[in-house]
């Protein structure tokens, strides 16, 4: 029986040998010849080893320990409130504008309510950067980002193991791969975490492949301090860089720089950022990944200069020893299409009592030196009309030629130049009813109509305010006057001047004046009319052919003569000239006159007589009546003065 039994116990302490001999000798066999996935010590034929995801174990902490943790997350998200309520607060306001820079804006003609004023440069990135996440979480993962405690590690692996672990850097700097081990990761380059992940887990398992990813960053805690809106400290996200910190910060105050920004790291300085090579550039390769307790320290501003004017982005920049002005205007993003690339205007601060402002010629002068406090300014090629001796002239000729067009001509040219250049006039052209357009006199004529108007219209609404009513049905015809009053300078504003110039010619003339050219000049000769034109008070209106021996007079009688409610006096004549001839132009009294009638006037090719309506119209009963109160207001004061003699 014993020996039964010790049989027994030996058989199963050979069975084990064999199978950790066997195990033993396929785990060798697999890693010299690159056996296929499962060959580890408890690898089975049927599939990859799966790995599980730890169970994440709380630490112990004594109850000190937890109560020291509990008030430091409650102090992380108070912080976090209050960083999020300064940052509402800056948005709203915006960032507050130094002393130079609102100079620069009044010397540019801004006021204080411009839709996009002029800033100092990066300005606008500050505010922009406000108003979006500092961090959306799917920036991509630098080679160069030092893992440390708190990142998240998502690490994937497929071949002879299956696993996808979400894996926690723990206090002690390291993870913890099941079945594997723990492995130190704090301080390795993301860049280097495949390779040194692929190592480790390669003394347990073969015929693997393995990636890493980082899943939840870790926050930091910065300073910001020196020249911004808001210093203090700043909880950030572990893959913020400097500007990110900066436009947490609110960005440097008015005295900040944004050209010396110092990253400061256990009590050195590791590098000074330039945003400018961020913002002219498009050059952030000087942006650093910031670090735990990392202080980034903002400089005071340098030299200050302003450039405005024909520039593509006007504002304030800050100079760097030896820039010059070619550097401020390749700052500014150069000039404008339509700027005036020969000069430069700069205002000097220093001489301000004195000569004040120098001109500098370019490009010679694009290489001088700049004082903080200097203001340059670029001017516009096309704000200025060049003198007329010195442009072409570009003036279109229509009408009775033989080449009607658009023409360019030299400097100088007249209206004789424009007629040969479109081939003369045909035999058909009347020469007196030319229609000679300029833009610079329908410019001038359009100031003059719209002061005409706005006099007329503060004249009748003052008479219509003063006027006094003491009936209902007068407070009524008050108001009626003044709407159609409104109705008729609505009307008038609409009429738009054309430009034209009366040609003083005799009708009988083949030639036109030599008069100088402008730019824009139209030319227009049109064919010999056969009509005069009657339209109006008038019976019949519309047009009759022309005929050399009648007056003026046999038109008005061919289209019935003057109706009842005409007003016969003020008749007027129209030219085809453009000039106006009426009844109005001879009355030198009230009951005399000089000079030729209208009717009896020669009748010319394409006159149009207009007879208008009589405006204050009276029947014979309001008159009688009028002359009935006068009389017996009259017949009143006899009356009174008599009682007083007596």
């Amino acid at each position: 029986m014993f020996v039964s039994c010790h049989g027994r116990s030996a058989l199963r302490v050979m069975t084990l040998l064999l199978a950790v001999v066997c195990g033993l000798g396929a785990s060798t066999v697999g890693a010299q010849t690159g056996s296929s996935p499962g060959a580890t010590s408890d690898a089975a034929s049927s599939g990859p080893i799966r790995l599980r995801q730890p169970t994440p174990a709380e630490p112990l902490l004594r109850d000190t320990e937890r109560q020291q943790s509990t008030r430091a997350r409650q102090s992380q998200d108070m912080g976090q409130q209050s960083d999020d309520a300064s940052q509402a607060q800056l948005r709203q306001r915006g960032a507050k504008p130094g002393d130079f820079e609102l100079f620069v804006r009044r010397l540019a003609g801004q006021n204080a309510l411009e839709a996009d004023p002029i800033r100092r440069l990066g300005a606008d990135l500050m505010l922009e950067g406000l108003r979006t996440e500092e961090y959306d979480g799917l920036a991509r993962v630098p080679a160069e980002y030092a893992v440390s405690v708190g990142d998240e590690l998502i690490v994937t692996m497929w071949g002879s193991v299956d696993a996808e672990l979400r894996l926690t850097v723990d206090r002690s700097g390291q993870i913890t791969i099941p079945r594997v081990g723990s492995v130190m990761v704090s301080g390795v380059r993301f860049g280097d975490l495949t390779a040194l992940l692929t190592q480790r887990v390669g003394q347990v398992f073969r015929n693997f492949q393995l990636s890493v990813a980082l899943g939840k960053i870790r926050q930091l805690r910065v300073y910001v301090t020196g020249f911004v809106d808001r210093p203090g400290s700043y909880t950030v996200p572990g893959l913020s860089t400097i500007v990110n910190a900066v436009i947490r910060a609110g960005g440097p105050s008015a005295s900040g720089s944004f050209r010396n920004i110092q990253l400061r790291r256990g009590g050195r300085v590791i590098t000074t950022y330039d945003l400018y090579d961020l913002l002219v550039k498009g050059d952030n390769g000087g942006d650093r990944v910031l670090q735990s307790e990392d202080v980034i320290y903002v400089a005071s501003v340098g030299p200050q200069v302003g450039l405005i004017g024909s520039v593509n982005r006007p504002g304030v920049f800050e100079l760097k020893p030896g820039e010059t002005i070619d550097d401020v205007v390749r700052m500014a993003g150069g000039f404008t299409a339509v700027a005036d690339r020969t000069r430069l205007a700069i205002e000097r601060l220093d001489d301000r009592n004195d000569i004040r402002i120098v001109q500098v010629a370019l490009p010679g002068g694009a290489t001088g030196k700049l004082t903080s406090g200097d203001v340059i300014r670029s001017f516009s090629a096309v704000d200025a009309t060049l003198p007329v001796e010195r442009q072409n002239k570009r003036v279109r000729v229509e009408g009775e030629v033989l080449r009607p067009g658009e023409f360019i001509l030299p400097a100088g040219s007249a209206v004789a130049d424009a007629l040969r250049a479109a081939g003369g006039l045909t035999p058909s052209a009347y020469v007196f009813g030319t229609e000679f357009n300029r833009e610079s006199v329908r410019q001038t004529q359009q100031d003059n109509y719209d002061r005409a108007l706005r006099d007329l219209e503060s004249e009748m609404a003052r008479a219509t305010s003063t006027q006094r009513t003491t009936t209902a049905d007068e407070a009524a015809a008050v108001n009626a006057r003044g709407q159609a009053t409104t109705r008729l300078v609505d009307r008038l504003r609409a009429i738009k001047p054309s430009g034209r110039i009366v040609l003083q010619l005799d009708p009988t003339t083949a030639e036109l004046p030599n008069l100088a050219l402008e730019d824009g000049d139209r030319l227009y000769i049109p064919a010999r009319p056969t009509t005069v034109g009657v339209f109006g008070s008038v019976f019949n209106g519309g047009s009759y052919l022309h005929a050399s021996e009648r007056r003026l007079g046999d038109y008005l009688r061919l289209a019935g003569g003057p109706t009842r409610g005409a007003d016969a006096d003020s008749v007027f004549v129209i030219r085809a000239n453009g000039s106006v001839v009426s009844n109005r132009q001879g009355k030198s009294g009230w009951f005399t006159s000089s000079g030729e009638e209208v009717p009896t006037m020669a009748a010319l090719p394409g006159d149009t007589i207009f007879v208008p309506e009589e405006m204050d119209k009276t029947t014979f009963v309001q008159r009688l009546k009028d002359w009935t109160q006068i009389l017996s207001q009259f017949g009143l004061g006899l009356a009174a003065i008599k009682t007083l003699g007596n």
